[in-house]
């Protein structure tokens, strides 16, 4: 099923986690429709800039997140969410154009080394209302993932 003129719904569903634990990961309308306004809104806006995308992890149903322990209120769940990399592009640079030119609920900078460009992967999530453009850098302390204010490696 396509989302949007560069994303299909495989790309946000297809996890090796779930299909090594033989889980079905199917989303339903209403996360379908979440999918299609963040492809849309979010995702080929980035695209038509940098580049084709690559979808680390998009859409996780209740089961496959909590298999993989995720937070339960992670927006992955509602297919609001998407964590990204393109290739030839730095994570830190990624993270700073989606800051600038889009919309967006909540852009995290995950896990990048300073000095490691394609180290880590870009969060980014987006509502139909209410988008609270919260930027944070999470990184890993003492086996512990911490988070702090704006998009800082």
């Amino acid at each position: 099923m396509r989302l949007s003129r560069h994303f299909n719904l495989e790309e946000f569903t297809k996890s090796q986690a779930g299909e090594r634990l033989g889980l079905d990961n199917t989303p339903g309308p209403v996360e379908i429709e979440n999918l299609k306004r963040l492809c849309e809104d979010v995702l080929e806006v980035i695209r038509e800039s940098l580049g084709p995308i690559y979808i680390n992890s998009g859409y996780r149903g209740p089961t496959l997140n909590k298999a993989i322990g995720g937070a339960a209120t992670s927006q992955h769940c509602k297919g609001e969410a998407a964590d990204i990399e393109i290739p030839e592009v730095a994570n830190a640079d990624l993270a700073r154009w989606i800051r600038k030119n889009c919309d967006y609920d909540q852009l995290i900078l995950e896990c990048y080394k300073k000095g490691q460009p394609t180290s880590g992967w870009v969060h980014v999530s987006y509502k139909a209302t209410g988008n609270r453009k919260q930027a944070l850098t999470a990184f890993m302390s003492n086996g512990k993932m911490l988070y702090k204010e704006g998009i800082d490696p």
